[in-house]
């Protein structure tokens, strides 16, 4: 209890470092965003995991990312249909109406959807986990010897994805969207993004400056 009580207690406190960081005084940038909107460049498809925070990993204010999260942040294929699209709705409001330069498919270790996924046998119960991750299922062809190796992979098929969507892959093709792939590793907090020309995720460290001008 008393550490609950603890964790309780530090989100008040960060709600009032909050409020007067961004939201008191002159140059409040909460009342800026209420009174010109949000304009963000970029969008975030993130996993639910509580560890993997897009705006606190890349220390972000309000208003710079516009976020999904979902398990194992997946990018479902396109479908219009009669259905619920959650994750489909946020990338149209996004891309569509927001019109974000960068689409970035965060991806992480330990993630217990991928897990779920590699478990698919494990007989406990899963009203929607299961139906879910299936959308990130093998393919004949792909192989992977571990839940951290199949979540890199797994990017590729939200990528695969995204392609799927008219208005998503109309505008990869004019170059007004560049779509990224990056993988967190917990233990380290190192980003790893995938580089096409090296088939192969490098720190993004290394990666040669100018990715986002």
């Amino acid at each position: 209890m008393g550490f609950m009580v603890n964790q309780f207690n530090k989100m008040l406190k960060g709600y009032r470092s909050f409020r007067s960081r961004y939201a008191q005084g002159d140059q409040s940038i909460m009342e800026s965003l209420a009174r010109h909107g949000q304009r963000p460049a970029t969008m975030v498809v993130a996993c639910c995991d509580s560890r993997v925070d897009p705006a606190l990993i890349l220390q972000c204010d309000p208003g710079d990312l516009f976020v999904v999260r979902n398990v194992a942040n997946i990018v479902p294929p396109y479908e219009k249909d009669e259905k619920h699209h959650g994750t489909s709705a946020a990338l149209e409001f996004g891309v569509c109406f927001l019109q974000v330069k960068h689409l970035i498919i965060l991806g992480h270790s330990q993630c217990g959807g991928i897990q779920a996924l590699c478990n698919s046998q494990d007989n406990l119960p899963h009203d929607f986990i299961t139906q879910w991750v299936s959308l990130i299922a093998p393919i004949k062809g792909e192989f992977s010897d571990n839940a951290d190796s199949y979540a890199q992979l797994a990017l590729q098929r939200s990528r695969q994805h995204c392609m799927t969507f008219p208005w998503i892959a109309g505008k990869v093709q004019q170059q007004q969207l560049t779509i990224h792939l990056w993988y967190f590793d917990i233990q380290s907090g190192q980003i790893f993004t995938y580089v096409e020309a090296k088939q192969a995720y490098l720190p993004l460290d290394s990666v040669i400056q100018g990715t986002f001008s």
